[in-house]
């Protein structure tokens, strides 16, 4: 099976993948860059959000062209990794969340329109993405297995808050995401979830927690600290990778939910 790998800060090329050669997708939301490979002896489409040296900053990553181009490779599953900000202060930083659920209440990207695919009146593939839970449940226990296998400190679930960057959050911000039940945030994973579900491709996402979102702790993670574990996150993101991906099994994967399609009169 061919999987998708996105990640995110810190990690703009995957350790050890091997037969590494770059690809440009183009879709009718623009094009994306895209490394074709093989991870842990998987074949695998590596896509990097912000792009050599971050060229993109979170308001910049074009989301339906990424989530686009991973379906026109083929791709049977996603597996997106992201370091983000621990809103739950027992989150140990330096270690992960496998997230079984989501926080994006805007649903907007960030250009201010709706996160869809489905802009055009009467598209006939226009539907409602319905589900219990936004995320693929074997591919995220599969990831959960895998970390344990690997010997990493992982959070078998948590909700992941998506929040609109470039800025970090305020104290008052965060304290309302806490109050929700948020266990950690970043900027780009809520895009994703939703459009992987509407492209019916079955997606996980892992978060490295880098540093304590404002007003969690008594004082804020030092930037030194925050940049530091984020060079960490790579190597924890290539473990997991490398003991989940060869046990993966397209016939066990399957979207999460339905997207319910309207019948043509």
């Amino acid at each position: 099976m061919l999987v998708g790998i996105i990640t995110g800060s810190g990690t703009y090329a995957l350790p050890d993948f091997e037969d590494a050669a770059p690809d440009r997708i183009d879709t009718r939301w623009g094009g994306a860059d895209v490394t074709r490979g093989r991870f842990a002896g998987t074949d695998a489409v590596h896509l990097s959000r912000h792009g050599e040296g971050h060229a993109r900053l979170s308001n910049q990553v074009n989301h339906l062209a990424n989530i686009a181009a991973l379906k026109e490779a083929g791709c049977a599953a996603v597996v997106g990794c992201t370091a983000c900000g621990a809103v739950d202060g027992d989150i140990q930083l330096g270690s992960l969340v496998m997230f079984d659920d989501l926080h994006f209440l805007a649903n907007r990207l960030a250009d201010g329109s709706i996160c869809s695919f489905y802009a055009e009146e009467g598209d006939p593939e226009r539907g409602h993405w319905i589900y219990e839970s936004p995320f693929c449940e074997p591919l995220r226990g599969a990831l959960a297995a895998a970390a344990r296998q690997a010997g990493i400190e992982a959070r078998d679930g948590g909700c992941y808050g998506h929040v609109d960057g470039p800025r970090f959050n305020t104290r008052t911000e965060i304290a309302q995401l806490a109050a929700a039940g948020v266990t950690a945030v970043s900027q780009t994973a809520g895009p994703e979830t939703v459009l992987c579900g509407e492209a019916e491709l079955p997606y996980a996402l892992m978060g490295f927690a880098t540093d304590y979102a404002n007003g969690v702790k008594e004082r804020a993670t030092p930037v030194e600290e925050l940049i530091r574990l984020m060079g960490e996150s790579t190597g924890r993101f290539a473990a997991v990778l490398a003991a989940a991906l060869p046990k993966l099994d397209a016939k066990t994967l399957s979207p999460a939910g339905v997207v319910y399609r309207f019948e043509q009169g």
